[in-house]
């Protein structure tokens, strides 16, 4: 009987995620249930010592217990080449102690193991800037640290929306129209006085009816469902986090050809699981660090979108076998 697969995942605590909520958890849950081994990692277990990928790595046993979601061994020191796979689920900020994880990763990658998602690809693909690979694919769009550029495309546009770079969750995301006072405070502080590189897209009206759809790309073939976060009435950001509503739709003909002109690209580069993020039939985001989406599309539609991933993961080690 062949050994079972080896996956170890580096995450933010896991007893502070929401379980009934967390698609991090969801892939865990669908990996134990196919016999795998889980071994658990926050950002601070992992070190290189003489060019080796090491790590402090727990045995981790999950459930379907919003209660008792887990439980967690004793903590070893051991290569991170020991294992078969990595699922990189840290959270963002994308800061430099981000980027110093992924060259750690990479030294783990090149000893063997498959590392979901790419250390490479998550530095080079900037969740925001990434999508100047498909212009095609976006609205106008602007990134830039000169606040004069920032207002001539705000007048260019009549309302634009700026946010920063490192970004997640809806955090520090303004929309601004041609009349607002506040813009040049706005430009000030995203850049901090023309310092820092942030960026600008047209405004996109449809976000208030049909939200900020996240269209999800397992090993680069879009999942049949997306997931419209429609905002609150009080707010403009369709990001769950800032208590948009999740509502589960069917792709439509715009939707798969976003994919199909992303898709192959990220599987090319080792970006298994990523999310995009869609307003009006334009891509805004293109997320590889951590997504998440897989629970209320799973609850809506009865998908299994861990188990997806799941399968292209074995398929991936299984072409490597051969």
């Amino acid at each position: 009987m062949p050994a079972p697969i080896r996956v170890g995942v580096v995450m933010d605590p896991i007893e502070h995620i929401k379980p009934a909520k967390d698609s991090t958890l969801a892939m865990l849950q669908a990996a134990q249930a196919r016999g795998w081994e889980l071994h658990y990692a926050e950002l601070s277990d992992l070190w290189l010592r003489d060019g080796k990928a090491m790590g402090r790595l727990a045995p981790l046993t999950v459930r379907a217990d919003p209660a008792d979601w887990f439980s967690r061994g004793d903590a070893a020191t051991r290569p991170l080449g020991d294992l078969d796979v990595i699922l990189m689920r840290k959270d963002p900020p994308f800061d430099m102690e981000y980027i110093y994880s992924t060259y750690i990763l990479d030294r783990a990658e090149a000893e063997g193991v498959l590392v979901v998602n790419r250390p490479q690809g998550l530095r080079d693909m900037n969740e925001k800037v990434y999508t100047a690979w498909f212009p095609e694919c976006c609205a106008p769009t602007l990134i830039t640290r000169d606040m004069a550029d920032m207002q001539a495309f705000l007048r260019e546009h009549g309302k634009i929306v700026c946010k920063p770079l490192y970004g997640m969750g809806g955090r520090s995301i303004f929309v601004i129209d041609g009349a607002d006072k506040n813009a040049s405070v706005v430009f000030e502080t995203l850049t901090e006085y023309g310092q820092r590189y942030a960026i600008v897209q047209r405004y996109l009206p449809e976000i208030v009816e049909t939200g900020d759809s996240r269209v999800i790309l397992v090993d680069g073939e879009p999942v049949p469902y997306a997931l419209a976060r429609i905002p609150d009435a009080t707010d403009n950001r369709g990001n769950l986090a800032a208590g948009a509503k999740g509502v589960g739709r069917p792709l439509n003909d715009r939707d798969r050809w976003l994919a199909g002109r992303i898709g192959p690209s990220l599987r090319e580069r080792g970006m298994i699981f990523v999310g995009l993020d869609v307003i009006g039939g334009f891509v805004t985001e293109i997320n590889v660090t951590s997504p998440t989406g897989i629970r209320e599309l799973d609850k809506q539609f009865g998908t299994d979108i861990a188990g997806l991933l799941m399968d292209a993961i074995a398929r991936r080690l299984a072409s490597r076998a051969r």
